[in-house]
């Protein structure tokens, strides 16, 4: 029988806290939510390395430490409404359920949606909601939001998204693939949205965010 509390204590401190994640608020999140809820039965065992896990083809719950160093990027307070662009199975909004105030998780898969609502009524994030559409457009419905999180590695933002923030607001999103990726985190300022890359962070790539292939004549 595996002690999945004791693992996921060993993942914060060898993990997380080894990463230079020392915000308080972040750390108690990885803590107190149970990374094996949001995997398939066959993964369970493995929930707490450090690795991403496949919840369907092409999609991912993202590897612990890079997933901490961002959010402790974001600095989210419990006055911020967050949209996450593509949740899966819910962990990162169960992650956002205890950092912010009010959290909409969007998912294109209904499948993944429909298992992300079940996990998180589980845990009773009652200040979550589970949408669903196309992933790069966004939730209009909800903007603006104080938060925008990719929920994976994108070759550009839509412009979209920028349009949902609030001003002052920030989107936080990895541009880039593989080892050249780095978490950037865009600040909307006077109407206008500028980007500040942080530390590189290769994750797995967001399905639908690729540039629209330019013809070279």
């Amino acid at each position: 029988m595996i002690d999945f509390e004791a693992a996921r204590v060993k993942m914060v401190d060898s993990q997380i806290r080894t990463t230079d994640v020392t915000s308080h608020s972040v750390l108690s999140a990885f803590l107190s939510v149970p990374r094996e809820l949001f995997v398939a039965d066959h993964l369970k065992p493995v929930a707490y390395v450090d690795e991403d896990l496949e919840i369907a083809p092409g999609r991912y719950v993202m590897e612990p430490s890079p997933l901490a160093k961002l959010l402790q990027l974001a600095e989210i307070t419990k006055q911020d409404r967050v949209l996450e662009i593509g949740t899966g199975t819910g962990y990162v909004a169960a992650l956002f359920a205890r950092l912010a105030g009010e959290v909409v998780a969007l998912e294109s898969d209904e499948t993944l949606a429909v298992a992300a609502k079940a996990n998180l009524a589980s845990l009773h994030c009652s200040n979550v909601s589970v949408v669903t559409g196309p992933l790069e457009s966004g939730w209009q419905k909800n903007s603006p939001y104080d938060l925008i999180f990719i929920n994976g590695a994108v070759e550009e933002v839509p412009e979209a998204l920028f349009a949902q923030l609030r001003e002052g607001g920030r989107l936080l999103a990895v541009v880039g693939y593989g080892h050249a990726a780095r978490a950037t985190l865009y600040v909307k300022a006077a109407g206008s949205v500028a980007g500040n890359p942080a530390f590189n962070a290769s994750v797995r790539p967001l399905p639908g965010f690729r540039k629209a292939a330019e013809f070279v004549f």
